[in-house]
Parts: structure tokens; C-alpha cells; sequence
């Protein structure tokens, strides 16, 4: 990546500078924020799926007003420079963020990236971003913002290397959606020089410095290879035959007609977040009935698990999330929200029922952040209220797992969302790279808790899923399937993979896996130990 845009110099306004001069200055500050405004919108708009809902929230933070009013204020009261004021106002907000921790912290990226974009224009200078050498590379960065890492073109960009953020960050999560092989949390990656050879494997988590020809030539080969070899037939199943269903993960209507075109099942995770992203008032019933219907109809007939909103943390949302909470993380997020503003969800559950009525598919809702049996019942009564008979709940706070039998008691299914599962688990920030050895779900500790939901669901007769990043690894697949766990949900892209493991593993050698993995110590211990017994990960390049 380029040099970052530079501080700017505590410049101000000549001394004599008249209203005219101040009123010019005012202008361009405004003016510059609507051009990167403009343009994060842009991109959002043309993005897909997660990249789009990063990029909403991105863009958000660029329409904040907050920071422009204070800007324009240091020009005209401090006699600023344009450079300087926005710098100093954004400043605040990095501040104010940061003082919040947890996931608000993450945010201070954001308005970091929002910031540069509108000094480099205010300077003169080139916007950051990703570089463009003319070749395919690989990219190397201290971290980089989700505008960027959301535009990443896969013919372009090998692989990702950062220093910072963590395996279930969003340089991580958006990098995987675009099957851009990224290893994060590397300490020595600016060490890294333009112009020397590499071999990132994300799957092992592994940079080579200066690999021998053959190896290259090794790579490269076995990289097409599996480009053209491997196709899901649509059906997912063990060696024996039991069946696991093999789902999608979307946020919008172009995401699941490419989980369509890619053999999903259907649909096991409806980010529907991104109807609501970057707005300060809540769309409407309509416009939301539109954006599902969409969803809906690439799965006649199939099962589409719809997530109700999941705001705050670190998709804070204007009408529903507190201000200044200090723990963000731990305060009022997804199911949480409704208890201050039931009518938001209420609203929702309407337009979910609306589209499901106007479509065929098999529409099933869950909501995010359920934590007790009670709230489990409650969300039952409002979805039954409208209709809906297949309500469920995310599985992703551990007091959920271990009191799965009460929960799905209640709730007609389960999901369990394995990324926040092991933050909460590990009390490890995701966002953090400092954390990064403590973010994965071979944690034996977050196995023992899969199979603590997979038992409940099981004494009660529940289906139960995984929609979190761990669905998508093919060596983890078995293993959570062991566990209790009858359907994966996963970006379209891990979809060949993850079926071609299960498809040469019996239902007990995962049952197998799975007790094997949960006698290991640690993450590492357990990813080998099990890799070990699956020999078919080599036939298939895995």
C-alpha cells in the first residue's frame, strides 16, 4: 500500500483573510466531504453483499455531519486551513470512539479512512487506496480500511497481507467473500519488499519468503486446478449419507442469485443490515418488502433463513442504538434493540411475512444477541403474531449454547454465529490483531460449546446450523457436523470445498473428529490433529 496521507501542517488562514477568503475556504471543506460522501456511496451501491454493508457503514460516517459542522467551525471561529480543520475535527471523533473500546474503537478506522480521503482531496494529493502496478500481486498493508479490502478485484489481488486486525475482522471476512486468500495479524509483514516472490496460504495461515520456482510453479498449477475440477452438486451429504444441508450466506438479491448459480441449498444467513446501513431513519415497510422479495425469489421452493436487524456494536444505527455506551459489545444489540423500539421490529417481521407471502420460498426467521429461554419465547410469540411458524434464534453468546435445551425449547431452530461466539467466549475483540491467536473457532473451549448447542438441539429435536466464518473452512466442517450440527451456511465460494470433505467422510468418523478435537489443548493441536486424520484434504488440495 502507499504511503498513508501525511498530517497536515498546523497551518491557518492569513491574519488579514476577509470574509470572502473564509467563505471560499468553508466551501471547499464542504465540497470535499460530499465528493468522498458521494463516492463511498458510489461504491457501496456498486458493491455486493458484505462489501456493500461495509461500505454503507464507511459512508455513513462520511455523512456524519457532526464532522463537517465541527470543521467548518475551526475554519471560520480558529482561522484553520481546510487540511488542518478537518484533520483536528475528525481527531474528536477518532477520540470519542476510541474512549468507547470494544467494537466502537473499530469504527475510528472508518473516520480515519473518511478523513484521508478528504485531505488528499483538500491537498491535492492522490486518494488512498489499493495501488495498481499493471500485474496480478500480492498486497501488503499495515491494515486496511473496508472501503478498500471491499474492492479488491481477485484477478488483481493474489492474496492479502496485514499486520493488523484479526481473523474474523472485516479485512478478513470481506477478503474470504472474494476468495482472496489473506493472512492477517502478521507482525513482521512490512518487512515485506516490493519486487520479492511470496506464498500466502490463508488456509494455513502461512507467508513464504523467496519459495524455489518449483514450489511456485506448484502453486500456481494447483490453484487452476481447483478452479476448474471442483463444482457442488447441490446436495450436501457425509460418505454414509446423512445429510447436511450446504446454505449461503447473503446480504442482498445479486448475492443470492450467485449462491444459486453455485449449487447452495439455500439460503442459512439474510444479512438483512443492509436495507437499514447508513440510514438515519428506518426504511419502510415497502422498501424493505422489496429488498427481501429479491432474496426470496433466487430460492423457489428452498429455505431462506432470514436474520432480523443486528444493530449497534459495531453497526450502530441512528434510531434504534444508545448513544456512548461503554461497552458496546456487551450493551444493546440485535434482539436487544426491541425492547426500546418494539415497533422497529415489529415493522420488520411484517415485511418479512409480506414478501414471504408474495414468493414461494421456505422462509424461516431468527433473531441475533438471544442469550435466555425467555427471550427465545418472546420472539416466538411476535413472529408468530405474524404468521411466521419457523422462528429460531442465533446461537452466539455462550450462555445460549450451554442452556441450548431451554432455548430451542422454545425456538424452533437454532444458528450459531461462531464468529461473535468466540469473541464473547475467549473475551477477545475480533477487530483486535493483538487478540488474533485467541480468534478461532478450533478453540477447543468454543468446540465444547458447539456441542453443548449441538446436545440441546438435539433433545429437543432441532435442526441446528453454523453461519459463522467457521462453516467455511473444509477441515472444521466434519468436525462441527460431529458436534450436532445439520446444516452449513457459508460464503458461495466455500461451497465445492466444504462439500467434497464431507462427501468422503462418514457421519461417525466426524463424530470421531469432532471427540478427538475436543481432547486437545489448544487451537492449533486441534486443527492438526484433526487434519491428520483426514487424508482426503491433500487429494484435494486443501
Amino acid at each position: 500500500m502507499p504511503a498513508p496521507v501525511p498530517e497536515p501542517d498546523a497551518g491557518q488562514l492569513a491574519a488579514d483573510a476577509g470574509d470572502a477568503e473564509v467563505d471560499l475556504a468553508v466551501t471547499q471543506v464542504l465540497a470535499a466531504v460530499t465528493t468522498v460522501q458521494e463516492d463511498l456511496t458510489a461504491r457501496a451501491a456498486r458493491a455486493e453483499g458484505t462489501a456493500a454493508e461495509v461500505l454503507g457503514v464507511t459512508a455513513a460516517m462520511a455523512a456524519d455531519p457532526s464532522l463537517a459542522r465541527d470543521a467548518v467551525g475551526r475554519v471560520r471561529e480558529q482561522r484553520a486551513a481546510p487540511a488542518r480543520a478537518v484533520w483536528e475535527a475528525a481527531g474528536v471523533v477518532v477520540a470519542q470512539l476510541e474512549a468507547l473500546g470494544g467494537l466502537m474503537a473499530e469504527r475510528a478506522r472508518d473516520v480515519r479512512d473518511v478523513r484521508d480521503r478528504i485531505v488528499a482531496i483538500l491537498l491535492g494529493l492522490p486518494a488512498p487506496g489499493v495501488p495498481d502496478p499493471g500485474h496480478p500481486f500480492v498486497l501488503v498493508a499495515d491494515d486496511l480500511a473496508p472501503a478498500d479490502t471491499a474492492q479488491l478485484d481477485p484477478e488483481r489481488v493474489l492474496a492479502v497481507v496485514t499486520r493488523g486486525g484479526g481473523p474474523t475482522s472485516h479485512t478478513a471476512i470481506l477478503a474470504r467473500a472474494l476468495g482472496v486468500p489473506a493472512v492477517v495479524a502478521v507482525e513482521d509483514a512490512l518487512d515485506l519488499r516490493d519486487g520479492e516472490t511470496v506464498l500466502v496460504d490463508g488456509g494455513q495461515g502461512t507467508v513464504e519468503r523467496d519459495p524455489s520456482p518449483a514450489d511456485v510453479e506448484a502453486v500456481v498449477a494447483a490453484r487452476g486446478a481447483r478452479r476448474s475440477r471442483r463444482r457442488f452438486d447441490g446436495t450436501g451429504r457425509t460418505a454414509d449419507g446423512r445429510r447436511v444441508e450446504l446454505l449461503a450466506n447473503v446480504a442482498n438479491g445479486s448475492d443470492a442469485r450467485d449462491a444459486a448459480e453455485a449449487g447452495a441449498e439455500g439460503v442459512g444467513l439474510f444479512r438483512t443490515e443492509l436495507c437499514f446501513l447508513g440510514r438515519t431513519v428506518e426504511p419502510t415497510i415497502d422498501e424493505q418488502v422489496a429488498a427481501y422479495r429479491e432474496v426470496l425469489a433466487a430460492f423457489p421452493g428452498r429455505k431462506v433463513v432470514v436474520r432480523t436487524l443486528d444493530a449497534g456494536a459495531d453497526k450502530p444505527l441512528a434510531f434504534v442504538t444508545p448513544d456512548a455506551e461503554p461497552n458496546p459489545a456487551l450493551g444493546v444489540r440485535g434482539m436487544r434493540t426491541s425492547r426500546r423500539h418494539p415497533e422497529v421490529l415489529d415493522r420488520q417481521l411484517a415485511a418479512i411475512a409480506r414478501a414471504a407471502q408474495a414468493e414461494s420460498a421456505d422462509v424461516w426467521v431468527m433473531a441475533p444477541m438471544i442469550a435466555t429461554p425467555d427471550e427465545a419465547d418472546a420472539f416466538v410469540t411476535l413472529c408468530a403474531a405474524h404468521g411466521i411458524e419457523q422462528a429460531g434464534v442465533m446461537i452466539e453468546v455462550p450462555a445460549a449454547a450451554l442452556g441450548a435445551r431451554w432455548v430451542l425449547a422454545r425456538a424452533t431452530f437454532g444458528s450459531i454465529g461462531t464468529n461473535d461466539l468466540t469473541q464473547y467466549t475467549m473475551a477477545a475483540d475480533r477487530e483486535v490483531a493483538d487478540l488474533a491467536r485467541l480468534s478461532t473457532a478450533w478453540q477447543p473451549t468454543v468446540l465444547a460449546l458447539v456441542g453443548a448447542a449441538g446436545s440441546g438441539a438435539a433433545l429437543n429435536g432441532r435442526p441446528l446450523g453454523v453461519c459463522g466464518e467457521a462453516a467455511a473452512d473444509p477441515v472444521l466442517a466434519p468436525v462441527l457436523v460431529g458436534l450436532g450440527v445439520t446444516s452449513l451456511s457459508m460464503t458461495a465460494r466455500a461451497l465445492a470445498d466444504v462439500a467434497a470433505v464431507l462427501a468422503a467422510t462418514t457421519a461417525q468418523e466426524c463424530e470421531d473428529l469432532a471427540f478427538l478435537a475436543l481432547q486437545q489443548p489448544t487451537p492449533d493441536a486441534a486443527r492438526a490433529a484433526v487434519r491428520a486424520q483426514l487424508p482426503v484434504l491433500d487429494e484435494l488440495g486443501l
